[in-house]
């Protein structure tokens, strides 16, 4: 834990410097690629400071000048974003297609996990959002990396909250087609989406990966590694560990995913050691609206590495694929697909 700060930080270091010498040298596309990787490598930086200290704050500026000059040479559009948000803001990054030469736009609003950040959804190459001409609106929700220093942490309200803000900024760009909103998000991000889209009927498709769903989240704070819990208890702007252990009993999906009427995509692990599997199945059973879950065989929580995910339906590419034909209009299926470890999809109906 005390190596990860200090390794990622001289990685970064070692980027932008190259990023400098290339950008002198007028080797722009060079420069581009290592602005972006020190973004990346100053966010990993900031894993383990919980906290608001000189140097934390430092990682966080980094990563933000880092990525503004990416995004001065980026291939495609890339905008600062700030929403309002209760009197404060949520901070995030806005993309565009390459090429984008006007018209209404499908777009998704991308939320991290726990350890991820904004600058981390979109990819430096062949991104799978931009690659479909679709939009991304890529934040850090309520407790998620910058917003905590913002003064915007996790509550279930903060999250029903989220989802009006970032639709009413959205339909009021040019660009964007109002009809056609996704939300995709990942591990802790899964929980934030599904409680987002619950209140934001303006949403056309949520779907989410490597779940974070087990109501009061006991099994990644009681039985995981604590630094999920030490992490969560800046994000939620606890220091009382007694008054955390109350606070997070709130969470959950329960009464909450059962309003979501628009199609609804999950990808989970069967063998998750951060939220079981059954309670993935739980929530799925209680929604009614048109809705899929794909589940692969052996995965642990962060989907993938498992022969079932190198064999069948690779995970993020089918997610991608997924969003893009409902926000295309096609119709969902509600099925349960298992991916065996052959590569096999077995599937069966959901009712």
């Amino acid at each position: 834990m005390a190596d990860i700060g200090p390794a990622f930080e001289a990685t970064a270091k070692r980027r932008e410097t190259k990023a400098k010498e290339a950008e002198a040298e007028g080797n722009l596309v060079t420069a581009r690629d290592n602005w972006y990787m020190a973004s990346i490598h100053y966010g990993a930086a900031e894993w383990p400071y919980d906290d608001y200290s000189k140097l934390h704050v430092g990682l966080n500026a980094k990563k933000r000048e880092c990525f503004a000059n990416y995004a001065r040479l980026a291939d495609h559009k890339v905008e600062a974003v700030s929403i309002p948000f209760n009197g404060k803001s949520i901070p995030g990054w806005f993309h565009l297609p390459p090429g984008y030469a006007g018209g209404k736009l499908p777009v998704v609003v991308a939320i991290p996990g726990m350890d991820s950040f904004k600058e981390a959804n979109v990819a430096l190459a062949n991104d799978r959002w931009l690659a479909r001409g679709i939009a991304v609106l890529s934040i850090d929700g309520p407790g998620q990396y910058e917003s905590p220093m913002l003064g915007v942490y996790v509550s279930m309200q903060n999250w029903m909250d989220t989802g009006p803000v970032c639709v009413d900024w959205l339909t009021s760009r040019p660009e964007i087609d109002a009809q056609r909103i996704g939300v995709v998000g990942a591990s802790f991000g899964s929980f934030c989406a599904t409680i987002l889209t619950a209140h934001e009927p303006r949403i056309a498709a949520t779907a989410v990966i490597s779940t974070c769903l087990e109501p009061g989240f006991h099994t990644i704070f009681e039985e995981a590694s604590p630094t999920f819990k030490k992490r969560f208890m800046w994000m939620s702007n606890y220091t009382d560990e007694a008054k955390f252990d109350v606070f997070v009993k709130t969470l959950t999906w329960e009464g909450h995913a059962e309003k979501i009427a628009k199609p609804y995509l999950v990808l989970a692990g069967e063998a998750d050691e951060l939220c079981p599997l059954r309670y993935t199945e739980q929530m799925i059973s209680t929604m009614t609206g048109p809705r899929q879950l794909v589940v692969y065989a052996d995965s642990r929580h962060s989907v993938g590495n498992v022969p079932a995910a190198n064999l069948g339906p690779f995970p993020l590419t089918l997610m991608a694929d997924w969003m893009a034909a409902r926000l295309a209009g096609k119709p969902c299926v509600s099925e349960r697909w298992f991916v065996e470890t052959s590569g096999r999809v077995a599937k069966s109906a959901l009712g």
